[in-house]
């Protein structure tokens, strides 16, 4: 899937979700107006096999989707002792227009889980830019019993925003991970999480704020 970009007119008119509307002072309110392009550099992880990870920009600039069709951690019964835990790294070539930067202001995921009483599920993710100390970690835990549809969100302070650094290009690295525990259930029964879209559901959506870069002198 290297270099490959999966665009979606159906799937960008879903993306309705706005970013917040307060800017940072420094920041730019609206975002450019040309259009962004983002390819797929790789695609590796166990929660990720080839072919089943696309990337969608919305039509107005403000978000791009990640959507994924086999993304499934499990634990107990028969489980394979290796499938409580699938990751995905996701790395990013995000083209934007010239004068402008942009940074990650938040990002939802969704799936679905079916906890027993007793087991355990966590969805992380990091967010970092190539060549860059910042990493942004993110997790959030679900206890069983649980079978329902799950949603979280990853939120960051406009003040703690990290943007791409101006006029170099730089790869944005997505690493998301999705853990079971089977914890006290009873032995034969199997806790899983997922993080898909065979439902049709877009699973992943990561909001973009913009700003202009400092003009040269």
């Amino acid at each position: 899937m290297a270099g490959g970009l999966l665009l979606s007119a159906a799937a960008a008119a879903l993306l309705t979700a706005a970013l917040p509307a307060h800017s940072p002072a420094s920041g730019f309110d609206d975002p450019p107006p040309d259009k962004i392009v983002i390819d797929v550099a790789t695609v590796n992880g166990s929660g990720c096999p080839k072919g089943t990870a696309a990337v969608a920009v919305s039509a107005d600039n403000t978000a791009f989707t990640v959507t994924y069709s086999d993304y499934l951690a499990q634990a107990g019964g028969g489980s394979d002792p290796t499938a409580y835990r699938k990751n995905c790294q996701l790395s990013l070539l995000v083209h934007v227009p010239q004068g402008f930067t942009y940074a990650i202001a938040g990002a939802d995921y969704r799936g679905f889980a079916s906890l027993q009483s007793g087991a355990s599920g966590t969805q992380r993710a990091s967010y970092y830019f190539q060549g860059s100390p910042n990493t942004e970690h993110r997790s959030h835990a679900f206890a069983g019993p649980y079978d329902d549809n799950w949603q979280a969100t990853d939120t960051t302070d406009w003040a703690q925003l990290v943007y791409a650094p101006c006029g170099v290009q730089r790869n944005f690295n997505i690493n998301t991970e999705l853990r079971v525990s089977a914890g006290t259930a009873s032995s034969d029964q199997v806790s899983f999480m997922t993080m898909d879209s065979t439902d049709g559901d877009i699973s992943t959506v990561y909001h973009l704020a913009w700003k202009e870069c400092p003009a040269k002198s």
